[in-house]
């Protein structure tokens, strides 16, 4: 019987695990964590978002650059497919209103649980608390245990380490230099799904963090996406800043900073706004007015003042049209990239190229890699659990047709 080593016990690496171990092979799966599936669990803290409903074409667009790369392993292993195996594991699934897939009790937990299960049936072994260091002079792997250094001989490795994002569950990105050593081109890694620094004012600060921005769309450029946003002390982030956060984080990186645009009622164009704007104030307040006129919330009306102290005259001083322009275009400059640790997911990692159709290192002949540590990115919304399902499960076959070759 074949030994083979996976090394990361996300996502990725038990779907690996559960191809191979089907296929006949004998497999240990190492982790440097007490236990499986830490990020993923995270993930599942606000609803396991598993994959998306929408076609394929559309769905493999999301993957940007990298689909050409992932579209084999993500036909392979389907949206509809990932569905059918969370059902078989006892966890239907049901397409929400946005078009993302939940498991109907909405949690990773029972879903982890029971996979894990099938895993221990299928003879699959974990090795917990094995930190992978890299490989001895014989080429075995080499793990820092609590028990001190141990040396593990395989037929064949599969890496399915994760990219940079939330080290503390166990993706730190030790595994980048060991595989520069060898020769492996790796893109930088880089915060992907992250917030952005943005330079509030105490006053916005202290009165909106934490406060959601809810129906609107964000500009940058040709670029735009509608959605939420969230307020934070530090800056904004939420689901529609990680959807535009590919292009807003190399604008930043590459100039310093960027401009992005806030259109706070995007059902409406600066004719109505400017018709609405145009009434009699009366004695409200200029908050309340706008409250009312436009059906602006508070920390919109807010982030309208913060632009119009930054263009040096006060929000009382603006004319019904000017308004209505800047309702629909609120600047907000953004000033940096949120750190890594704090990303949902990063961009980056071993090049495709350094990979043949079968996920394995052209340099490193039995040495496979899976999941986020390769070089793609997606915006949020079930794209990247479905990558790295599909990439584990292709890599698993790319080992097995290895071994039996």
């Amino acid at each position: 019987m074949t030994d083979v080593a996976v090394i990361g016990a996300g996502p990725a690496g038990l779907m690996a695990a559960e191809v191979l171990a089907s296929g006949g092979a004998r497999v240990t799966v190492y982790d440097a964590m007490p236990s499986a599936g830490r990020k993923f669990l995270m993930a599942g803290r606000g609803g396991l978002n598993l994959t998306h409903s929408e076609p394929l074409p559309q769905f493999m667009a999301r993957y940007r650059e990298a689909a050409p790369k992932l579209q084999a392993a993500v036909e392979a292993f389907s949206p509809d497919a990932l569905r059918a195996w969370s059902e078989a594991l006892g966890e239907p699934t049901f397409v929400g209103s946005s078009g993302r897939v939940f498991p109907k009790t909405f949690k990773a937990s029972p879903l982890l649980r029971a996979w894990l299960r099938r895993l221990d049936a299928a003879g699959v072994r974990f090795a917990f608390r094995h930190r992978w260091i890299g490989w001895d002079g014989e080429g075995r792997l080499i793990f820092q245990t609590p028990k001190g250094v141990s040396a593990i001989e395989a037929n064949a490795t599969l890496l399915a380490l994760g990219g940079a994002s939330w080290p503390r569950l166990g993706s730190d990105a030790g595994w980048v230099d060991i595989l520069a050593a060898k020769g492996i081109a790796v893109s930088k890694l880089r915060p992907a799904n992250s917030g952005f620094t943005v330079a509030w004012s105490k006053v916005f600060r202290d009165r909106f963090e934490g406060q959601p921005l809810k129906g609107v769309a964000l500009t940058l450029r040709a670029h735009t996406v509608r959605g939420e946003a969230m307020i934070t002390r530090s800056g904004i982030e939420g689901g529609a800043i990680y959807a535009l956060s590919a292009e807003l984080r190399e604008a930043v990186l590459n100039l310093g900073q960027a401009t992005l645009m806030i259109v706070l009622r995007p059902d409406l164009d600066t004719a109505a706004l400017t018709t609405r704007l145009s009434g009699t104030r009366g004695k409200q307040s200029l908050a309340n007015f706008l409250r009312k006129a436009a059906q602006l919330s508070p920390v919109g009306i807010g982030l309208m003042q913060e632009a119009a102290i930054a263009s040096g005259r006060p929000l009382a001083a603006f004319s019904p049209a000017e308004l209505a322009d800047l309702v629909n275009a609120v600047p907000v400059q953004l000033t940096g990239v949120a750190p890594i640790d704090r990303a949902i997911s990063t961009a980056g990692g071993i090049r495709f190229d350094e990979l043949d159709e079968q996920f394995m290192l052209r340099k490193l002949p039995g040495t496979f890699a899976a999941g986020e540590m390769l070089d793609w990115e997606a915006p949020t919304g079930g794209y990247l659990l479905q990558a790295s399902f599909a990439t584990g499960a292709a890599a698993g076959r790319g080992v097995l047709g290895w071994v039996s070759r």
